[in-house]
């Protein structure tokens, strides 16, 4: 075997590893960017939710218009976010607005026995559901490509590209602490 023949041989077995590589980022980082997006359709589909449960708790509440414009305000802070960080805090937001809405509806019976109130908790419910999974799925990309780009040799090849690692879409504190039943 030439010398030159092993030479391209060589060559062409680094670009075909470097071909790999980047790809494989490339793979991981739209995952990352599918997974968020997965948390942003739901984290919208929230926030097109709440002004119903708004209107629904208003006609029973009037004189809690200061919660009411927490609860709009959170929701246009979470819909004009533009990235993870921003869409987290903002999301941090609104959960404690709404849980203080949800305490004023406690406050009145006939609004928890209306069914349409139900049916949005109920749809509320099944949606913060839907944006824990998204949060999992998002988390789990995020580490498969940090972990990418943190091992070696495809660090390498992530740097020289300019790959960046992402954020986790993390817990707030409120969501850590633990949860008070009485009875």
């Amino acid at each position: 075997m030439s010398p030159l023949l092993l030479f391209g041989i060589i060559i062409g077995v680094i670009l075909l590893w470097l071909l790999f590589t980047y790809n494989s980022l490339i793979t991981l980082r739209n995952r990352v960017k599918e997974a968020w997006s997965q948390i942003d359709v739901q984290l919208k589909r929230r926030s097109s939710l709440i002004p119903n449960l708004v209107e629904a708790v208003k006609g029973y509440a009037k004189h809690e218009k200061q919660v009411f414009e927490n609860v709009t305000k959170a929701r246009s802070a979470l819909m004009g976010a533009s990235n993870p960080h921003q869409a987290a805090a903002a999301n941090d937001i609104l959960t404690g607005a709404l849980k203080s809405l949800f305490a004023i509806a406690e406050n009145y019976p006939n609004l928890r026995a209306s069914e349409n109130f139900k049916q949005l908790q109920d749809e509320l419910s099944d949606t913060e559901t839907k944006v824990a999974a998204s949060r999992q799925f998002y988390n789990a990309n995020v580490l498969d490509l940090n972990n990418s780009l943190e091992t070696v040799p495809s660090a390498w090849i992530g740097s020289m590209f300019g790959f960046k690692k992402e954020d986790f879409f993390k817990a707030t504190e409120d969501e850590k602490r633990d949860i008070e039943v009485k009875f």
